[in-house]
C-alpha cells in the first residue's frame, strides 16, 4: 500500500510541475502577442498626457513616432518576469482547485480534465467557475508587486528628443529593480507594492471564474454538439479540439469575462499609478473613490471603459493564444486536455 501511494504522490507531482510549466509558457506568449497592445491599453486607461488625444491605432503610430517601434514592448520584460509565475501558478491552481472541489462535491459530468486515468472524478461545470475563481486570486496575491512594476514601466514616455527626460527631470525609475526599490522606500513599502489590490480581487473573482468556466463550458459543447467540425481523434482515440476550435473558445471566454470586469481593472490602474505625479494622487485612497472619481471625470464610456475597444482587440487573442498554447503544451507532456 506505501508503494503505491509514493507512486501515486509521484503522478500527481509530475503531473503539477507539468502543468506548472505549461501554464507559465503559455502566459508568456499570449502577453508578447499582444505586448503593444496592453502598453496603448494602460496609456488611454490612465489618460497619460503624451497619448491622452489619440485612439487605439493613432497611439500605438504615437509611439512609434514619437519613441520607437521597440517602446510599444515597454514594460514587456516586466511582464515575463511577471506572467511566468502568474500564468503557472493559475492554471497549476485550477487543476490542484479542481480536483479538491470534484472530490468534495462529486457531479455527473465526467471530467478527464488532466486527472490521471487511475483517479479520475466527476465535477460540474459551475465548481469549474469557483475553481477558476480561486485560482486567479491565489495567483495575484503571490505576483501582484510585478504586476504593479509593469504598469509604472509601461507608462514610462522616454522622446526621440531625449531619451532620458524621465530620469533627468522627474527621477523615475525605469528598470524593475528601481521602480520596486522605489515605490517601497517612498509609498509605504509593503502597502505601496501592493496598492490597486483590492479592486484587483474583486475582478478577478469573476473574471478568472468566468474566464475557465466559460473555455471548459464551451470545449464541453464542442465535443457533444459538433464534434466533427471542431474535434479530431487523438492518438490514445480520444476527442481532441483543434487547433481552431481552441483560438475559438479561449476567445469568446476571454471577451466575455473582460466585459464583466474592465472597470475595476481601470480603477486598479489608476490606483497603481497614483503616485506618479499630483495630478494622478487623488486616486491613491480607495477603489471605490477611484470608481466615483473616474466616473464623474469622465463618465461611463470614456472613463469607466476608456480604452475598452483595444482591450477587446488585445483580451481576445491573448485569452485565445494563451488558454490554447496551454492546451498544446499539455498534449506535448502526455496530459490529458480534459475533453
Amino acid at each position: 500500500m506505501e508503494t503505491v501511494s509514493t507512486k501515486q504522490q509521484q503522478q500527481d507531482w509530475r503531473f503539477f510541475a507539468k502543468s506548472f510549466v505549461a501554464g507559465g509558457l503559455a502566459g508568456m506568449t499570449s502577453k508578447t502577442t499582444v505586448a503593444p497592445l496592453d502598453r496603448i491599453k494602460i496609456l488611454l486607461q490612465v489618460h497619460n498626457s503624451h497619448y491622452r488625444n489619440h485612439g487605439v491605432w493613432s497611439g500605438l503610430k504615437a509611439i512609434v513616432q514619437k519613441e520607437s517601434f521597440f517602446s510599444l514592448y515597454k514594460g514587456n520584460g516586466a511582464q515575463m518576469v511577471r506572467i511566468f509565475p502568474y500564468a503557472a501558478v493559475q492554471f497549476m491552481s485550477f487543476e490542484v482547485y479542481k480536483r479538491a472541489l470534484s472530490q468534495m462535491f462529486p457531479g455527473d459530468d465526467r471530467l478527464s480534465a488532466n486527472i490521471p486515468n487511475n483517479h479520475q472524478t466527476n465535477v460540474n461545470h459551475e465548481l469549474k467557475f469557483v475553481a477558476g475563481s480561486m485560482a486567479g486570486v491565489t495567483s495575484v496575491l503571490m505576483t501582484y508587486p510585478l504586476d504593479l512594476v509593469r504598469a509604472r514601466l509601461a507608462t514610462v514616455v522616454n522622446t526621440k528628443r531625449d531619451p532620458l527626460i524621465s530620469i533627468k527631470t522627474t527621477g523615475v525609475p525605469t528598470t524593475i529593480l528601481g521602480t520596486l526599490g522605489s515605490v517601497f522606500r517612498n509609498e509605504g513599502g509593503i502597502m505601496g507594492l501592493y496598492r490597486g489590490i483590492t479592486p484587483t480581487v474583486l475582478a478577478m473573482i469573476p473574471y478568472g471564474g468566468c474566464n475557465f468556466y466559460m473555455f471548459e463550458r464551451l470545449k464541453h459543447w464542442c465535443v457533444n454538439y459538433s464534434p466533427s467540425w471542431t474535434c479530431y481523434r487523438a492518438s490514445n482515440d480520444k476527442l481532441v479540439l483543434n487547433v481552431p476550435s481552441k483560438l475559438l473558445c479561449g476567445g469568446i471566454a476571454g471577451a466575455i469575462g473582460q466585459t464583466a470586469i474592465y472597470p475595476l481593472d481601470v480603477a486598479r490602474r489608476r490606483m497603481q499609478l497614483a503616485m506618479t505625479s499630483q495630478e494622478t494622487a487623488i486616486y491613491s485612497e480607495s477603489f471605490v473613490q477611484t470608481l466615483l472619481l473616474t466616473y464623474r471625470s469622465h463618465g461611463v464610456i470614456r472613463g469607466l471603459y476608456r480604452g475598452m475597444s483595444v482591450n477587446y482587440i488585445r483580451a481576445v487573442p491573448m485569452v485565445a493564444v494563451s488558454f490554447c498554447t496551454y492546451e498544446l503544451l499539455k498534449q506535448l507532456f502526455g496530459l490529458e486536455t480534459g475533453v
